[in-house]
Formats: structure tokens, C-alpha cells, sequence
């Protein structure tokens, strides 16, 4: 196996390979085009980070600055907002669903390193995918580490470090983050509740 399939399979690579270093100075390089390209100037915009992503929905919309090791292990849906200073160190594959919103200096990595301290000496790193399902809002500063998978309808509060999985119709504060409160999962049925007298909480 090359170095680059070792990666994308989940295990161990040498990520001095010269293959990926010539890659990640790629995405680099086309980060930066992106991050220097007027706001006004939508069309390049949108142009340029379909060509940095392995594939992006309709209506996306990403701030400056935005950083990725490869850009081709990242897959979006429709409406996705990304705020100022969001880094996705995308070793494995790091999908989003639709209508996800994250907020600033967010990070998505899902590069780790062996604990043994001699194979991370040698160089030798491993990653695992990220996902994170639809309707989903990421709070300010959140970190998201390798492997997690977060559900739909999910809120992640400001500042977070998500370690572990998140399931859906959930919101999810601290380090690490854990459940602290339920959401309805169905829109309809959060209306209907309205309709009724009640308050919407959606």
C-alpha cells in the first residue's frame, strides 16, 4: 500500500511521504488563493473552494481564513456556513450533512498521533473520519477530534471538545462534551406544539 492508502484506510502512514507533502502544499496553496480573494467576488469564491473540496452542495458560504491539510477528504451539503478562522485537518474523510452552521476558530481534525512515543518519534501518524449529520450548529472555538460522528439536529456549545459521539436531537456543552439537553426531532412537531399554546422549542 502506498502511504496515502495506509491514510485514507485508517492506518499508520509515514505523512513525510513525499506524495502527500506535495498534496497538503496544494491545498495550501489553494487556501491561500481563497483566503486573498475579495468577499465581493462570490463567483471565485465559490469556485475555488469547489475546487479545494471533494464535493460542496448548493448555497455554500465560507469566511476567511479557512485552512485543510487536502480539501479532497471534505464533503458538504447544501447551505453550509463556515465563520472566520475554521481549520479541517482532513486526513480521513470529514463529511458534513445540510444546513450546517459553524461558528469561529473551529477545528475538525481528524489527524491523530500513537501514545507509544517511539512510533510517534518515527514520524508515523493515523487518522479516522469525521461526520456530522444535518441541521447542525457548531458553536465558537469548537474542537471535533478523530473518528466522532455527530447526529442531526445537534447544537454544540461554544468551546467544546467533542471526543466522543453525539447522538441527534441533542445539545452538547463542555470538555468533553456530554448531552445536557434533548431537542425534538421533528420540526412539525415542535410547530404543532406552538399552534397548541406552547412554546416551539426547536
Amino acid at each position: 500500500m502506498t502511504e496515502k492508502e495506509k491514510m485514507i484506510s485508517g492506518e499508520l502512514y509515514d505523512s513525510s511521504d513525499p506524495r502527500l507533502a506535495a498534496e497538503r502544499e496544494a491545498a495550501k496553496e489553494l487556501c491561500e488563493k481563497y483566503n486573498a480573494t475579495p468577499r465581493a467576488d462570490c463567483a471565485a469564491r465559490e469556485k475555488l473552494l469547489r475546487e479545494l473540496f471533494d464535493s460542496l452542495g448548493e448555497n455554500p458560504f465560507v469566511e476567511k481564513n479557512i485552512w485543510v491539510d487536502y480539501g479532497y477528504n471534505i464533503r458538504a451539503g447544501k447551505n453550509f456556513y463556515v465563520n472566520h478562522d475554521s481549520v479541517f485537518l482532513d486526513s480521513a474523510r470529514i463529511t458534513f450533512g445540510d444546513n450546517v452552521f459553524i461558528a469561529p476558530q473551529c477545528g475538525f481534525y481528524t489527524a491523530g498521533h500513537p501514545l507509544e512515543r517511539e512510533i510517534r518519534s518515527a514520524g508515523l501518524e493515523f487518522a479516522k473520519p469525521i461526520t456530522v449529520g444535518n441541521d447542525v450548529w457548531i458553536g465558537g472555538g469548537v474542537k471535533v477530534m478523530p473518528g466522532v460522528t455527530i447526529g442531526d439536529n445537534v447544537v454544540i456549545g461554544g468551546g467544546s471538545v467533542v471526543v466522543k459521539d453525539i447522538p441527534s436531537d441533542c445539545v452538547a456543552v463542555g470538555n468533553p462534551a456530554r448531552v445536557i439537553k434533548r431537542l425534538r426531532g421533528a420540526l412539525s412537531e415542535a410547530k404543532g406544539k406552538a399552534k397548541d399554546g406552547d412554546k416551539a422549542e426547536i
